[in-house]
């Protein structure tokens, strides 16, 4: 049986044949260039309502239509289910093995684009509306970024505008108190009721510390007098207790520059603290509270003693011109930095009292400190060391017996021109023979005349050595 549909005003023809026996049989014809511009949902249906007459037992083209109508609403997953059900109908259609390839790409694609599910980025129009809410999402953004920035500048500019104010205020009414020929309670009383929160107090002892920097005498005890009358020692003791380390730097800080001493055990125990900064605060805090033994902390060290810290101790010694300890105490301590810091400080004061124990560091297991302890005795030049330099050469490190001819030559001793003379001449070591030689040419006229002795020798190396420490341009 042939059946032949016209439809709309181009006059496609659908042409199908459709046998008596079975649906199964069932195909359909197009004639080319119309089909493109046929309705797939309206030739379904169509079909649909045309078969159910002749076979309304048999389901297919219902299952083609559910098909069609789920592909043109994006849901792929149920129009591949549909025409996978259609294809076991009829296997042979190619039509539908086409559409179930097409559905499967498409489902593949919707996938991988979870952000925006519901949108088709093949069409230009969905690019469009991603970019667009992009657009917007950005703008929004900034603007409230924007809006954040301009009001946390605002809080800051207030912030700084109050901070000037109160420090003008205070920084009159100390002067009031300081220069005040009898003592009133009237300015603490205007002080304590402007410094009634936490910002305030803060700014007031901010400047109190600031003054105390360079007040001494009757001065500095009455504006200590002031501070424990605001009770600010309390704020400063309870910020030692903080668990945020810049807070505890700063009670330590107030702690020292106002001699309070209650929180003494606190700051002992930040010694081995794994914060550098911290470690360092609580060792100067400690050299300014700790009258009896101001380097005591040195003792309770155990983590290294960095050069930086060295630095602010030393620093604090000549700025406030603190007494000098004996620091061959801390030559025996386990702690290697400790004892590295013990030499350099004798040879900046110049504590020729240590030679000795300065002399039993040449027998330390450790390089470093042997090699310190040999420029510290050069530099002293304590002639009484020279045996043992000259014993402990052959042992030596080469760093260290560098350090030993350099030390010699510092020294000047006559005592070891034959020893000196020995090294040029035994050593393959070219520098080695170089820093003897300086050292003879430091000893005066004996040490020159070795040098003469020797540039009449056979050896050329001793030549060309000799010339060039004998040389003056150099």
């Amino acid at each position: 049986m042939q059946v032949i549909i016209r439809t709309g005003m181009t006059g496609a023809i659908f042409c199908f044949m459709l046998p008596a026996v079975s649906a199964n049989t069932f195909h359909y014809e197009t004639n080319t260039g119309f089909y493109s511009e046929f309705n797939p949902f309206e030739q379904a249906d169509s079909l649909y309502r045309l078969y159910s007459i002749n076979a309304p037992e048999v389901d297919y083209f219902r299952i083609i239509r559910m098909a069609v109508w789920s592909e043109e609403n994006k849901k792929y997953d149920k129009a591949l289910i549909y025409y996978s059900k259609a294809l076991e109908i009829d296997p042979a259609d190619p039509f539908l093995r086409k559409q179930i390839d097409e559905l499967t790409r498409k489902s593949e694609r919707k996938r991988k684009t979870f952000f925006f599910p519901w949108i088709d980025f093949e069409k230009s129009s969905a690019l469009i509306l991603v970019l667009v809410i992009v657009i917007i999402y950005s703008a929004l953004s900034m603007i409230i970024l924007l809006v954040i920035i301009l009001f946390h500048r605002n809080l800051m500019e207030r912030e700084a505008r109050k901070r000037q104010d109160l420090k003008e205020r205070y920084q009159a009414l100390l002067m009031d108190f300081l220069f005040e020929e009898e003592e009133t309670t009237e300015v603490p009383e205007k002080i304590n009721a402007i410094a009634a929160n936490r910002f305030n107090r803060v700014i007031l002892m901010e400047e109190m510390r600031d003054l105390t920097v360079n007040l001494s005498g009757d001065a500095a005890d009455k504006m200590r007098d002031l501070y424990y009358k605001l009770n600010l020692n309390a704020d400063s003791k309870a910020k030692t207790m903080s668990r945020k380390w810049h807070i505890k730097i700063k009670g330590f800080r107030e702690l020292a520059f106002m001699n309070v001493k209650d929180a003494n055990e606190e700051i002992f125990r930040c010694l081995d603290s794994r914060n550098d900064i911290m470690r360092m605060e609580a060792q100067l805090a400690l050299v300014r509270l700790n009258d009896d033994d101001r380097f005591s902390f040195l003792d309770h060290l155990q983590r290294p003693f960095t050069k930086w810290e060295q630095l602010n101790v030393h620093e604090m010694i000549v700025g406030h011109n603190l007494e000098v300890p004996d620091f061959d105490r801390w030559l025996v301590s386990g702690n290697k930095t400790v004892v590295i810091f013990a030499l350099k400080m004798i040879r900046v004061f110049k504590q020729k009292r240590s030679w000795e124990k300065i002399t039993e560091q040449l027998d330390c297991d450790d390089p470093e400190i042997r090699k310190t302890a040999i420029t510290v005795l050069g530099e002293l030049r304590i002639r009484r060391s020279v045996s043992n330099l000259k014993k402990h050469y052959k042992y030596e490190v080469y760093e260290n017996q560098l350090e030993i001819l350099i030390a010699l030559g510092k020294i000047a001793d006559e005592s070891v021109l034959g020893f000196l003379v020995k090294v040029i001449d035994k050593e393959d070591d070219v520098q080695l023979q170089i820093e003897a030689a300086k050292a003879l040419r430091d000893m005066g006229k004996n040490g020159e005349n070795a040098l003469q002795k020797l540039m009449v020798s056979d050896y050329k190396n001793y030549k060309i050595i000799i010339k060039h420490v004998l040389d003056k341009r150099i």
